[in-house]
Order: C-alpha cells, then sequence, then structure tokens
C-alpha cells in the first residue's frame, strides 16, 4: 500500500529473525503481524501477533524463516525501523528503532510521530 518499490519496509536483525522464526514454529503460524494502535503515555503502542492469515494490503517482510506482516495503517510510520531482539538479565523482547519517532515515554511502551501534513492534528 505504502511501499517504496525495491526497498524493505522494516529490517529485521537476526536476533530477531530468530526469535519470530521460533514463535512461528511454535504456534504453525504464518507470520508475526506488526501494527500501531492509540494509547499509552506518548500516544501510540506498537502492537505484535501471531498470524494465521495475510490480511489485504498488509506489506509482507520475509528474511530466513521469519515472517513479518505489517498493517495498512501502520505501514507510513515503520518505514525504516529495524526490528530487534534483545535478551537481558531482567527482561528480553523485541525492540522497535524507528527514525519517524519524535517522542517516546520514559518505559519505552509508547510513542508518538509528527503530524502528518493536512491532518486535523495540524489544524486543517
Amino acid at each position: 500500500m505504502f511501499a517504496i518499490p525495491g526497498a524493505s519496509p522494516v529490517t529485521i536483525t537476526p536476533a530477531a529473525e530468530r526469535q519470530i522464526a521460533r514463535l512461528m514454529s511454535g504456534k504453525n503460524a504464518l507470520g508475526l503481524r506488526i501494527g500501531l494502535k492509540k494509547g499509552g503515555c506518548a500516544g501510540m503502542e506498537y502492537t505484535m501477533e501471531l498470524a494465521e492469515t495475510r490480511e489485504a494490503n498488509e506489506e509482507v517482510v520475509e528474511q530466513g524463516d521469519a515472517r513479518v506482516m505489517i498493517s495498512p495503517m501502520a505501514q507510513m510510520f515503520l518505514f525504516g525501523t529495524e526490528i530487534d531482539y534483545e535478551t537481558g538479565l531482567l527482561e528480553s523482547g523485541f525492540r522497535f528503532r524507528n527514525p519517524n519517532v519524535t517522542d517516546a515515554c520514559g518505559c519505552g511502551e509508547s510513542v508518538r510521530f509528527e503530524p502528518l501534513e493536512g491532518s486535523r492534528a495540524e489544524g486543517n
């Protein structure tokens, strides 16, 4: 839907690739669907779910045995994002390094983006 010919909208690190493939095989899923929803103290939160089917207009990124499906409404906000998986002593999880984020809450669970040109947020 918002694809740039010849460019992948997101990149997946090897650690994220391994984790996504592991999750997919454990649930026999088609892929990991990522998106955004309103919420959190900064305004938007990333969503992730294992998907059994592909929805219309989803962008699909495949790398090795991992498959990520990007929901249509999130595509424009996720271009250039690196998806990583970090393992730490206290917590482990996916990390989104998104160059489009203009602000994030202290805990890193929610993010904010600049209003789109012509959107109501700009007063048009």
